[in-house]
């Protein structure tokens, strides 16, 4: 195993430790597991078709813990380095800032992937139980895709906690997640309807922040609607594998321009 691999594997290693030794984890999936097991086997006024709703809510509700482990694991990174110091021994070895910003993407976003997994089987259980659906294409996708959105979530919240305190750091990054997935399709009609000046702010905004909303196949998950192209599926991701890489690049050059 190369140096660089070695070193990789240290870090990630160091990133799935600190999440599950927290604990957050446990909390969060003990909480999920309280809401959502009501679900799978309550049909309240005797209404059959309610697994509709329960299951929006249940998708919502992994959307939502996923994200806020994400955000817990990759804000927290660089400012918890700097505070306890540990990022000055591990720069004085023959470790490149690159290295050392490529590893810690690469070990919260394993952490993220990691709960993420643990929430979709809860999830696959819990419709297993209901509807006797257990797998679907969909479903794949689903997953899949979910894992391209904590990509870019993970390089925003890492690139962000180089600059931002890391309250300032999740409240921001939260705001444009789920602000891009409520009105990222809309903002070109938006802009339209600006000034010139409204106008230009919007399209620059369009362009710049991360379509959150490529990523969501809920609604197609929770009616039975038929699978999207696995070419499309490729296509979503590769803008993932992009974005993310652009923030990382943004930020290796902050890493390296930091006063240590």
């Amino acid at each position: 195993m190369s140096l660089i691999a070695r070193q990789m594997n240290v870090l990630i290693r160091a990133s799935l430790l600190e999440l599950y030794r927290r604990k957050d984890l446990v909390v969060v999936f003990i909480l999920g597991a309280v809401l959502l097991m009501p679900l799978a086997f309550a049909t309240p006024f005797g209404f059959s078709g309610a697994h509709i709703y329960f299951n929006e809510m249940a998708l919502l509700m992994v959307w939502f813990f996923s994200v806020f482990i994400t955000l817990g694991v990759s804000t927290r990174m660089f400012p918890y380095e700097f505070e306890k110091r540990t990022i000055y021994p591990l720069l004085a070895k023959p470790v490149s800032r690159g290295t050392v910003v490529l590893g810690r993407y690469l070990g919260a976003l394993s952490a993220s992937i990691s709960a993420l997994v643990l929430f979709y089987a809860a999830y696959i259980i819990l419709c297993g139980v209901r509807q006797h659906v257990w797998f679907s294409e969909v479903l794949v996708q689903a997953f899949v895709l979910h894992v391209g959105l904590l990509m870019v979530i993970t390089a925003i919240g890492l690139t962000g906690s180089l600059l931002l305190t890391i309250s300032a750091n999740v409240t921001i990054t939260l705001l444009i997640v789920f602000g891009m997935l409520l009105f990222g399709a809309k903002l070109p009609e938006l802009a339209d309807q600006q000034s010139l000046a409204g106008k230009i702010a919007l399209y620059i905004a369009y362009a710049v922040a991360p379509h959150t909303e490529f990523f969501d196949l809920r609604q197609r998950l929770v009616h039975g609607w038929p699978a999207i192209s696995w070419g499309v599926c490729a296509v979503v991701m590769a803008y993932a594998a992009a974005y993310s890489t652009a923030c990382l690049f943004v930020a290796d050059l902050l890493l390296r321009r930091k006063k240590l």
